[in-house]
């Protein structure tokens, strides 16, 4: 049984129309897009990175960047372009399209 905080990103990915394959998908964006290099992202091969933020237990925060409220559809842009979110931010554009972030926030979102 889901306990009500995991139940509320769980309605969150469902509400969106976001599917398991959008998880597994996400998943394997992160790696592609190496995001690892610089966070440690629980499930992603290879992603031991120390100089960003760890990404583990992503459902469970509050705010992106300590700025924006952490939302699936917000998380998306900011991984687009973090920029236009919260200028001056050291994290960069990786030339993500919005469909493979929408992925990639889905699997940061399925992080309990």
């Amino acid at each position: 049984m889901l306990s009500s905080r995991a139940a509320v990103p769980l309605f969150a990915l469902l509400c969106c129309g976001t599917a398991e394959a959008d998880v597994d998908r996400g998943r394997a964006l992160l790696a592609q897009y190496q995001c690892g290099t610089c966070h440690a992202i629980p499930g992603v091969p290879a992603s031991r990175g120390e100089v960003a933020q760890p990404l583990a237990a992503w459902s469970q925060r509050s705010y992106i960047a300590g700025r924006v409220p952490n939302r699936i559809e917000s998380l998306a842009r900011w991984i687009v372009a973090p920029q236009s979110l919260v200028p001056g931010t050291t994290m960069p554009a990786m030339g993500v399209s919005p469909a493979d972030a929408q992925a990639m926030a889905a699997y940061l979102f399925s992080l309990e």
